[in-house]
């Protein structure tokens, strides 16, 4: 797996907005317009999505995907790795989050991916990057709207 890329945003919403947007995988759609459906495969016993089956078009990266998600570090942290794909052969991540005040709360979301065609480098981190900012400002938005 390569290393990840990461990006950092504070949103002017309270840390239970921010983090019920996140937990809330089937409704990535609603929000992300990278993530063109999305359909919880699996649940633990509390009922949190540990299985999700994702249609994603983020520009270079397009795919269909089944991603694992851990909430053992939640709700401090939501990870997921990939479990199945079309063409990616790896893709990990998470969502860091964290209350500055009542109000405003800090994301940090962190991505990698491999993928089954040879890409250089510095463009999927390029990709990485891009998908990463559009998501963060795409959550940003719908919390602060």
């Amino acid at each position: 797996m390569s290393d990840l890329s990461s990006s950092t945003i504070t949103i002017d919403a309270p840390l239970a907005d921010v983090q019920g947007a996140l937990f809330a995988l089937g409704q990535y759609p609603t929000w992300s317009s990278a993530i063109k459906s999305s359909e919880v495969v699996e649940s633990d016993h509390q009922g949190r999505a540990t299985k999700v089956k994702m249609t994603i078009d983020a520009g270079m990266m397009k795919d269909r995907v089944i991603l694992d998600y851990d909430w053992s570090k939640a709700p401090g942290q939501l990870s997921f790795s990939l479990d199945d794909a079309d063409l990616l052969t790896g893709m990990d991540g998470s969502y860091s989050i964290k209350a500055i005040d009542e109000d405003t709360t800090q994301v940090t979301y962190e991505l990698g991916v491999s993928l089954s065609m040879p890409i250089p480098a510095m463009m999927r981190q390029k990709a990485e990057k891009a998908t990463i900012d559009q998501a963060l400002a795409q959550l940003k938005a719908a919390l602060e709207a």
